[in-house]
């Protein structure tokens, strides 16, 4: 075997190489999460009640995102003002493409309809406030005593 034969064999033991690191790093991660699923089955089994998470600050944050009360609660408002904002574009841009292709009555008729239902959703965002203001970030938790 020449020397040039040498040099096409590095690209393909590099490529095979990073196939078979990303198989095994994969199966690692597989093999993990079944062991980990596997514990929080026999802590079960055992009447023990397993932990919600690893991290338990991680857990209060996840769960902060996903509290249904609060959520709406928090965008309604911004919600509101931003389809009145957009709604409000719309009905401008409808109202200057048609005034300038067909007739200005027309324009004014249907642009102006939706402009109206653009400010009328801007109002709206105004009267509404949140109710009870949410932390944007969950406090530290006490670490457990250990006597």
């Amino acid at each position: 075997m020449d020397s040039s034969g040498v040099f096409w064999l590095i690209p393909i033991v590099a490529i095979l190489g990073g196939f078979a690191v990303s198989i095994t790093s994969i199966l690692t991660a597989s093999r993990l999460r079944e062991l980990k699923i596997r514990e929080r089955i026999a802590m079960i089994e055992k009447g023990l009640v397993p932990p919600p998470e690893v991290d338990p600050a991680g857990f209060d944050r996840a769960m902060g995102r996903y509290d249904r009360t609060d959520r709406y609660a928090r965008r309604r408002p911004g919600r509101h003002r931003r389809a009145g904002v957009t709604l409000m574009g719309v009905g401008f841009g409808l109202m200057l493409l048609i005034s300038l292709v067909g007739s200005t009555r027309q324009g004014i008729g249907v642009g102006g309809f939706l402009v109206i239902i653009g400010l009328a959703s801007l109002i709206n965002s105004m009267f509404e406030t949140p109710r009870g203001d949410v932390p944007s970030s969950v406090p530290p938790s006490v670490p457990p005593s250990g006597e």
